[in-house]
């Protein structure tokens, strides 16, 4: 037997409020946020004393998930550098199709977001493009040419 699906992706963020608000302009749906803590959440992460709050995005399909968390005990711990490069070493970016490109990253520039490096055509087949979101977060982002 193995598994049955992914669930989500966490991403650990300093702004909890700020990344809800640039998720959803990307076209994500706030499932629900709560609070994190207690023996479970200690015995989990291997931490003592966690103190957190999640918020869980949805997908329009209903299959995708992003978990934002924030943690309050113990502190965050900020990267060194703070923002690495897309090449660097462990989980990088998060992907999603989206219907206009060139919108999408007009709304998103409103949240802080900027474009590393310049919207490409793939094979005439896609635009896709890397875009640093907030707290240093990379998403890449693809539309289909012709639809």
């Amino acid at each position: 037997m193995g598994i049955q699906r992914m669930d989500n992706v966490a991403v650990v963020v300093e702004d909890l409020d700020g990344a809800v608000d640039f998720f959803t302009e990307l076209g994500m749906e706030l499932e629900g946020r709560t609070s994190i803590e207690g023996l479970f959440a200690d015995q989990t992460l291997g931490m003592d004393g966690i103190r957190s709050e999640i918020a869980m995005m949805r997908t329009p399909d209903g299959h995708g998930r992003v978990e934002l968390t924030t943690y309050h005990s113990p502190a965050l711990v900020m990267p060194d550098p703070w923002a690495p490069a897309p090449n660097t070493v462990g989980l990088h970016r998060i992907m999603f199709a989206v219907d206009d490109l060139d919108d999408t990253i007009a709304r998103l520039r409103a949240h802080g977001a900027h474009v590393l490096g310049e919207v490409a055509n793939y094979g005439n087949v896609y635009r896709l493009c890397y875009l640093r979101g907030p707290e240093g977060i990379i998403v890449a982002l693809a539309s289909q040419v012709g639809h």
